[in-house]
């Protein structure tokens, strides 16, 4: 099991890697986390919700991701509220107290689950949340040393060097730990260094010395190496962007921002910057616009224009600039959001930016989809994407209706069933483009078709670099076990390659 002294340490990023190296020296092995809090989220093949990091740490592992992987969901709300989503299903929205009283009810959930995948794989790495020495929650947690004890599984503990005070934190994690759980503890991993290691050498004899546990591994810092973030704290330190580049993005940090590594695959091209911006101030002139999803639809569209930014996106748009939203965003640019049964909020009718001439109405049921599409409109930014066809998946709680005919795309298939259901908007100018469809950016000719469409509206032409290279999990996987004494791990683990 693999816990940190802290959130944001690297934890998933660890669970990541080991789930590629365990898959590479030949064991079946799936990824575990009983309760995540993320806005990043994907859907399984059979249409559940888990959290992103436990899709991408199973696509690792090379299996298909289910709820057995995170049975339990926490998505953040506004008002310091949260929707709880139980294997896969959203069962209520709660706030944090009442939460932890309903712990209780969910440990089975968290039992039941790792039980199944600990039965079908030979290795699961459980992932811890936040810090392994919450004194204030251990009573109750689901998520970290409960778990270790309860299938008495080996921790690695993680400290992050780049935020400093790693000695501190992995020392004081160790002393706030009851005797039993500190006996779990069988290694400590140093995340994100930077330098020299000759240089902290005599760091690790000083940890060894006062922790009586070895040092498995200093992993080194990294930006070049590409897998979506667990959540939007990752945003807060995001890698340089480009000094030189032909087209400028700028996605709108929304405050309850969900599923923004959506957008990942357009600042890996090359001449492409993509920015996340939170003012006026920084929004500037930029090519296109992106509105991301949101859990908060309704509060985030406040905050919009609070903040003066539906003003400046709409006065970019009459200035011939492009605009496209995603699920959230895409509500936002209609006319209006309903919300009758106040599934989100107190707010009935909300106006939108008006881009769109849609209306979207809220519904208590939540759509849950692995998705197959293909491009049905080829006006504006879709003018050079004919006969393209896509992979995506859909959640969302609303039901958009459009006063015109302009669908953008076509569902063709929609959790492995065969169906024609219109997707999305594009308006008559062909400059804003709405869509319920996540990962639409993954697919590489639509990506580059789209952005080849902008590029000439602005009289450049676009080089795009076909890199297919080293699959990035084992790049990962490389940088780790290269770092990460591998043999001290299976040690741990009882286990050895090959066995």
């Amino acid at each position: 099991m693999v816990q940190g002294t802290a959130s944001d340490v690297g934890k998933s990023i660890l669970v990541t890697a080991l789930c590629r190296i365990f898959k590479n020296d030949g064991f079946t092995v799936a990824p575990f986390k009983s309760q995540n809090m993320s806005l990043n989220s994907f859907v399984t093949p059979d249409g559940g919700e888990i959290g992103r990091a436990q899709a991408v740490q199973a696509e690792a592992a090379g299996i298909f991701p289910t709820v057995d992987m995170n049975p339990i969901l926490l998505k953040p709300e506004a008002n310091s509220r949260s929707q709880v989503v139980v294997r896969g299903k959203p069962q209520r929205t709660s706030s944090a107290a009442a939460y932890y009283k309903l712990r209780s009810e969910l440990w089975p959930v968290v039992t039941q689950a790792l039980d199944t995948l600990r039965d079908e794989y030979d290795i699961v790495v459980i992932e811890g949340a936040g810090s392994a020495a919450e004194v204030n929650l251990s009573k109750d947690e689901i998520v970290n040393m409960r778990v270790a004890r309860y299938c008495q599984s080996p921790v690695l503990l993680v400290g992050d060097i780049d935020r400093g005070g790693v000695f501190a934190s992995l020392l004081g994690t160790l002393m706030l730990l009851n005797p039993e759980d500190l006996a779990l503890v069988k290694a400590l991993v140093i995340n994100k260094f930077r330098g020299d290691l000759s240089l902290f050498t005599p760091g690790i004899k000083f940890l060894e010395e006062k922790s009586g546990l070895p040092v498995a591994g200093v992993i080194p810092y990294f930006n070049d190496i590409a897998i979506a973030q667990e959540d939007s704290v990752a945003l807060e330190h995001a890698g340089s962007q480009p000094k030189t580049f032909k087209l400028d993005i700028a996605a709108i940090r929304l405050p309850h921002i969900s599923n923004f590594d959506d957008f990942d695959p357009l600042a890996k091209e090359n001449g492409i910057r993509v920015r996340y911006v939170k003012s006026t101030k920084d929004l500037g002139k930029p090519d296109l616009v992106i509105l991301p999803g949101s859990k908060t639809t309704v509060a985030d569209l406040a905050w919009l224009k609070e903040s003066g930014l539906a003003k400046g996106i709409v006065s970019l748009y009459q200035k011939g600039i492009f605009i496209i939203g995603v699920c959230g965003g895409f509500q936002m640019l209609g006319r209006f959001i309903d919300d009758p049964e106040q599934v989100e909020s107190a707010v009935l009718r909300q106006p939108g930016l008006g881009l769109l001439p849609i209306t979207t109405a809220f519904l208590s049921t939540k759509e849950t989809h692995q998705i197959k599409g293909e491009v049905i409109s080829h006006r504006g930014l879709l003018a050079k994407t004919k006969g393209i066809s896509f992979d995506g998946y859909e959640i969302h709680m609303g039901r958009t209706e459009s006063a015109g005919e302009d669908a953008a795309f076509c569902l063709t298939e929609r959790s492995g069933k065969p169906c024609d259901i219109a997707d999305g908007y594009i308006d008559e100018s062909g400059r804003v483009l709405g869509t319920y469809i996540h990962g639409l950016f993954r697919d590489e000719k639509l990506r580059r078709a789209i952005l080849r469409q902008i590029a000439q509206s602005k009289g450049l032409r676009l080089t795009f670099k076909n890199n297919p290279g080293e699959d990035e999990y084992d790049k990962l996987a490389d940088l780790v076990s290269h770092n990460l004494d591998m043999q001290l791990i299976y040690k741990i683990a009882g286990l050895s390659r090959g066995s």
